[in-house]
């Protein structure tokens, strides 16, 4: 391939729109500022982490990029597109996924039928109902969804356990299966939410490396609310970092980790922000959104 080219398609990549943006999203609740005029962008194939102190306001921007919070003042893109008005059901069929701190799994399913069931709920709902009128679980999958649901079964790591019920899984295994299952739908962009939360070092590293494949080898872009920032400055492409709703700070790891503005947030976690963390804990509960 000539360098011209080379040249011209980095130049396309350059110019493309973000898949994901937030530019001056402000949420207020009554008198309480939740986030003011935060901008955020994710490219393609990129991993973007967003950090910040408890109470930051970190929840409350992830509630409003899936469309489960309108904002205040500011717009959300999608592509190029303004999606701010649109339902979290239609963001999704345009390419948006998220996992939830908190991964919520069917008991009775295995963790494969967890997938043939993300997985057909993007590609064929009619099945789905055909499953549930016939009363005998899922019907025999074609080629080429048992083809996807084993790239997926051995990219998450869920061959040993991909018979298994999901109640019962540990938490790293659950955690696996909720991202192989927001995949199962094919996204553009995957929002995270606490990736690592309860897990142990292992389980963490093992998130992480997955995480990483599944970019490279999917094409998928990420962002990541999360409490770890170690984690997330080592292996992010970019970090934007709120505090008390505005955002502080943005750029590559290094960047962040030299600001002053981000050391000083962290040494003063100690600070309590009750309004915005109860304004969020209610959003984590659907109380707000």
């Amino acid at each position: 391939m000539s360098t011209a080219l080379h040249a011209t398609e980095g130049a396309a990549r350059d110019t493309a729109a973000p898949r994901l943006e937030a530019r001056g999203v402000t949420v207020r609740f009554g008198g309480l500022v939740a986030n003011k005029e935060v901008d955020l962008a994710v490219g393609s194939q990129q991993i973007v982490g967003l950090v910040g102190p408890n109470g930051a306001g970190k929840s409350t921007l992830f509630a409003v990029l899936s469309g489960l919070l309108r904002p205040t003042a500011g717009q959300v893109f999608m592509d190029g597109e303004d999606v701010t008005g649109t339902s979290p059901q239609k963001r999704a069929a345009r390419g948006l996924a998220r996992t939830f701190q908190h991964p919520e799994l069917f008991s009775s399913l295995t963790v494969r039928e967890h997938l043939v069931l993300a997985y057909r709920m993007k590609n064929a709902k009619s099945r789905i109902w055909t499953d549930l009128v016939n009363f005998r679980g899922f019907a025999s999958a074609p080629k080429a969804e048992d083809a996807r649901v084993d790239e997926l079964v051995d990219a998450l790591q869920l061959g040993a356990i991909q018979h298994l019920p999901a109640a019962g899984l540990p938490l790293g295994s659950a955690r696996l299966l909720e991202i192989a299952r927001a995949l199962a739908r094919e996204p553009r962009v995957l929002l995270l939410d606490e990736p690592s939360s309860g897990l142990d070092v292992r389980e963490t590293e093992e998130v992480a490396e997955v995480l990483k494949s599944v970019v490279r080898d999917h094409g998928v872009s990420v962002l990541m609310v999360e409490h770890d920032v170690e984690l997330v400055l080592g292996m992010s492409d970019a970090v934007h970092v709120l505090d008390f709703g505005v955002k502080i700070a943005g750029g590559t790891p290094a960047e962040v980790r030299r600001d002053p503005a981000v050391r000083a947030a962290y040494l003063g976690e100690e600070i309590e922000k009750p309004d915005v963390q109860r304004a969020e804990a209610e959003i984590e509960q659907g109380e707000l959104a």
